[in-house]
């Protein structure tokens, strides 16, 4: 890419970030009596429909006004990123002091209320609904550890870490909102481990050298878990496989997750650099070729949310799993056009584009481009981020995207780290 094609590249994205997405955040997310931030609006940003705080998107706003406090680009004044560094205390405040199930129970509760009381999703569900949830408290807590030398953060990250990795080897954990049966394991479980470790593996860098060699294993084991069990011969990506680790062949097990997988390439580009892999490097490659060409919607445009492992509408018998909840949203959702799943493309390709020289990857980039500034961005000004899900051939629905909220963490990140690749080049 020509150097002034990636300076218009870096205005547009710097642009989009700072006044469309940014604008919308700041400081409308942030909970200026109680700590931590608010996220509970509607799909078009317009009205705020509650107060209650999702621990998953707590610990994910921790990481992202964390990073924008350390990024790599010379986007932000040294007075802006003392501001985002103290946005990140407010929601690590708030985390520590209320979002473990107890003094010593290192478990997360998933809802809480504006205060931080823990709240039931349902009457009679269990408070820790999704380790997932846990994940994101352990990358906001790491993340912000570095960011503001807090060693006491680290050591928050480090002992929810440990509980997470013994929670997920005894079995003994839940995964909303996309619970599975113990007969099948699901992709997102080793994709979240493989970003969480490494960013523990950063943190410990700094503060806890002793660590490092069970660290840089455990990142090794979930990188290989998805490239040897979950990604088959053909370098797709299985969503769901057996417990044993064999293909299915229910539609649980031929279908594809295409923003899962793309995002998950980036992550094992990260493990496979990180831990001089070379060889995950090609195949994690070959992943996002494949993943691009099944998950693109020929007749609409645009990446699918779920799609068949061949391309288009996953197919495939039952097999008397029909009351399984991925299931049931993949058979009402795989359609669906989610904003997540394109702006972690966006990253991918543009990323690969820029490693390889391939122009392959800087192809689909365009194409994905073309599609998600044609249909994301909220036509009205006012508001300005992102509309969060439209239906197959484009139009706006209004639906609950996992979980009852707006959250700007694909957004953000992806514009942060495309602008962190473009500097780099520049450079």
């Amino acid at each position: 890419m020509e150097l002034a094609s990636r300076q218009l590249l870096t205005g547009f994205y710097e642009n989009e970030l700072v006044n469309n997405i940014l604008s919308f955040w700041l400081p409308r997310c942030l909970d200026q009596e109680y700590g931590g931030y608010f996220n509970c609006f509607t799909n078009d940003g317009s009205k705020m429909v509650s107060k209650d705080k999702y621990t998953w998107s707590q610990g994910r706003f921790v990481w992202l006004f964390s990073r924008l406090a350390t990024m790599e680009a010379p986007i932000f004044t040294k007075a802006q990123r003392k501001e985002f560094l103290e946005l990140a205390k407010s929601g690590r405040d708030f985390l520590e002091a209320h979002c473990l199930m107890g003094p010593n129970d290192w478990r997360c509760s998933f809802l809480m209320d504006q205060m931080g009381n823990h709240k039931e999703v349902a009457p009679g569900q269990p408070l820790d609904l999704s380790i997932y949830a846990d994940a994101f408290v352990v990358l906001g807590m790491a993340r912000y550890s570095i960011a503001a030398k807090d060693e006491s953060a680290y050591n928050f990250a480090k002992k929810l870490f440990d509980s997470c990795l013994a929670r997920i080897d005894s079995g003994n954990f839940y995964t909303l909102p996309y619970p599975l049966s113990p007969q099948f394991r699901a992709h997102g479980i080793p994709m979240i481990l493989n970003d969480t470790t490494r960013e523990v593996v950063l943190a410990a860098e700094v503060f806890d050298t002793e660590a490092l060699p069970q660290l840089k294993a455990r990142l090794e084991h979930f990188s290989a878990d998805v490239l040897l069990n979950f990604a088959d011969e053909n370098h797709i990506v299985r969503e769901v496989i057996g417990s044993d680790n064999q293909q299915i062949p229910q539609i649980l097990g031929q279908h594809v997750n295409p923003g899962h997988t793309l995002e998950d390439v980036w992550f094992l580009l990260n493990s496979a650099e990180y831990l001089q892999k070379p060889q995950w490097i090609q195949q994690a490659r070959s992943i996002v070729r494949k993943t691009l060409e099944i998950g693109w919607d020929s007749e609409y445009g645009g990446l699918l949310h779920f799609c068949g492992i061949h391309g288009g509408k996953p197919e495939g018998e039952e097999g008397g799993v029909e009351e399984e909840p991925m299931l049931i949203q993949m058979k009402h959702g795989w359609a669906d056009k989610l904003w997540w799943v394109h702006s972690e493309a966006l990253y991918t390709t543009l990323r690969c584009y820029l490693e390889t020289g391939d122009d392959y990857f800087w192809q689909w980039h365009q194409k994905i481009f073309e599609y998600t500034f044609q249909h994301f961005p909220n036509p009205d000004r006012e508001v300005r981020e992102w509309v969060q899900i439209l239906k197959q051939d484009g139009s706006p629905q209004d639906k609950v995207v996992a979980l009852p909220v707006k959250d700007p963490y694909h957004i953000i990140r992806n514009l942060l780290l495309i602008l962190e690749l473009l500097h780099a080049h520049d450079a």
